[in-house]
Order: structure tokens, then C-alpha cells, then sequence
């Protein structure tokens, strides 16, 4: 049976590359996706993830959450990384599906309570919703099979600044909450996400075997191409969240250590992630991963794209 999982999204360049892998990966249900400020606006992550279960012709649902951090002062969005709609220069998409009626911290505590142990929640934006779910009812702890986050750095080490990773640097008081908690957690966070990047010629590849969906994310990562260029010199894009899709279908490419997690909530190296915290439980921290094969795993699985929403089209009769 395929692995239920709820994605915790703010899309998204690197957002929608998971997001179209794991609709195209066959040992993976994804159940809903639960939307998130952060790349871009709470209504426009929301937009965009219609738009990519669209695309995709894939049946998950899609529940608005957060648009503002749980404390902290809101960041203005990421559109320097994203561009201005969250897809490079591609124009705004407009859904004709509806989002759930539910908010997504109503929506993660009540799905999970009805399949309770089988649904592992894969958070790749801030953690405002995980939190509010939390303190919605906090048997999601038991409910939820796990929790995977893309985000953070056992190193002192930062995207966002010298020692903060942007998930966490936006809803740091959110992200201590989630880590604090009684529950099964796994951090995906730039010591392994750095490590594996991708082309042009990856992304190439999957638009000539995938040309509606591949095409889609060749264009949309023009953009993330240049900010990476610009700031490493390289044309090459890191694999931020596919990696923690990867670290729930594919595990033995990671090396893991456990590890207690805290998050610094003020002063100047707010958002940063300490390993080592006293009394709480460990987190699973991917420290190491075999880059190569899961750059061409990313690239195999997203070229299958369009076939996989094909035959699911054609299953629906749509």
C-alpha cells in the first residue's frame, strides 16, 4: 500500500518540484496539502497548490492555513527567490477547484484522527500550522504516523541569514512548539539539502519526457537558476524540499543522528536550530546523503509526471 502523507507547502519553485514528484511517485497517496505563508502569501500558496493538484489531475485535497507567523513580526514573502506569483515569471494560475472548508490545523487533527498512525505529515514551510494543529488538540501527537520538516541545520549555518534557515527563521516560536512536542520527528535541513542540486539540463530532461508538467517547472526554475547563480556562482538549484519527500520514500540515502532540537525565538541569531536541547525528545536529523542518485531519482520520478496524470485523467474520465 502506498505511504499516506499530508505536504505542508508554501509554493514554491522548489515546493512544486516535491510536490509534482510525489504525485508522480507510485508508493506515495497524497492525502491533502496543507497551505502556509512564506515563499509567497498565505492566499497565494494557496492558489498555487490548487493549481498544481490541478495540473496534476491528482484528487488531494487542499486546506488554507497560516498567513501570519504565531508571534514574530510577518517577513515580507520570497519573491526574490520565487519570483512575484511563487513561479519565476510564470503569471498567477488560476484554480477552478475550491479549497477545503476546513483551515489546515482543523483539517491535519481531523484527517489524521481518522486514519490514525498511517498519515505522515512532510512540512516544507514554516511550521505555523503544525503548531496550531498542535494546539488545536494535541492527540495529533499520536495520530500523526510522523512528522517530516524541511528545514533548519544541525551546523550553525543559514539561507536566510548566518545561521537561520528560512522555514524556521520566519515562524520560529512555531518550529520550538514542533520540535518541543511528543512526537516523532525527522529534520531535513540544509546539512543534506545543499549537497544535492540540480541543472538546467536535469530540468531540460524532464520537460522533453514530461512536456506539460516538466515544461511547467523548466520554466518556472529559470528564475530559481538565477538566484542561485547569483549567489554561488554556479547554475544549479539546491534540492531544499524534494529532499525531504526523499527522506521518507528513499531513507537509505540519508545518514541520520538523533539529536534534541531548540529554535533561538529572539535577538540576533533568531531562527537558528540548536542540537543538544535537555529534555526533550530526539529528532531524527539527516546529516548526509548520497547526492548523485538522488538527484537522478528526482529527475526519473518528475519525467514520469505527465504519464502518471494522464492515466489518472483517463481513470477519472475527465
Amino acid at each position: 500500500m502506498p505511504q499516506k502523507i499530508i505536504i505542508d507547502t508554501d509554493p514554491g519553485i522548489d515546493d512544486a518540484m516535491a510536490i509534482h514528484m510525489a504525485f508522480a511517485d507510485p508508493r506515495l497517496e497524497v492525502v491533502g496539502l496543507t497551505t502556509v505563508f512564506g515563499n509567497v502569501t498565505g492566499k497565494q500558496a494557496t492558489r498555487n497548490a490548487l493549481c498544481l493538484a490541478e495540473m496534476a489531475h491528482y484528487p488531494a485535497a487542499v486546506a488554507g492555513g497560516a498567513e501570519t507567523p504565531m508571534t514574530r513580526e510577518p517577513q515580507p514573502p520570497a519573491d526574490f527567490v520565487h519570483g512575484p506569483e511563487g513561479f519565476g515569471t510564470l503569471p498567477a494560475m488560476r484554480p477552478t477547484r475550491m479549497a477545503d472548508t476546513r483551515n489546515a490545523a482543523r483539517y491535519l487533527v481531523e484527517t489524521c484522527a481518522e486514519a490514525p498512525g498511517e498519515i505522515i505529515i512532510c512540512a516544507v514551510g514554516p511550521l505555523t500550522n503544525l503548531a496550531a494543529a498542535l494546539a488545536l488538540d494535541e492527540a495529533l501527537t499520536r495520530t500523526a504516523a510522523r512528522v517530516v520538516v524541511m528545514g533548519g541545520s544541525a551546523a550553525r549555518h543559514g539561507n536566510v541569514t548566518a545561521c537561520a534557515e528560512a522555514n524556521i527563521w520566519n515562524d520560529p516560536h512555531a518550529a520550538d512548539a514542533v520540535f518541543a512536542a511528543d512526537w516523532d520527528v525527522t529534520m531535513v535541513g540544509l546539512d543534506v539539502t545543499e549537497k544535492t542540486q540540480c541543472i538546467p539540463a536535469d530540468f531540460e530532461a524532464i520537460a522533453a519526457q514530461s512536456p506539460v508538467i516538466g515544461s511547467f517547472l523548466n520554466e518556472a526554475t529559470g528564475f530559481y537558476f538565477d538566484f542561485h547563480e547569483a549567489k554561488t556562482g554556479t547554475r544549479s538549484c539546491f534540492m531544499h524540499d524534494p529532499s525531504a519527500i526523499m527522506a521518507i520514500t528513499d531513507p537509505e540515502l540519508f545518514g541520520f543522528e538523533n539529536t534534541p532540537i531548540s529554535v533561538v525565538c529572539e535577538g540576533e541569531e533568531i531562527g537558528r536550530t540548536v542540537t543538544g536541547a535537555e529534555g526533550r525528545r530526539p529528532v531524527r536529523v539527516a546529516m548526509d546523503v548520497d547526492s548523485d542518485v538522488a538527484r537522478r531519482a528526482f529527475v526519473e520520478l518528475t519525467g514520469r509526471a505527465d504519464a502518471v496524470a494522464g492515466a489518472r485523467r483517463t481513470e477519472d474520465g475527465n
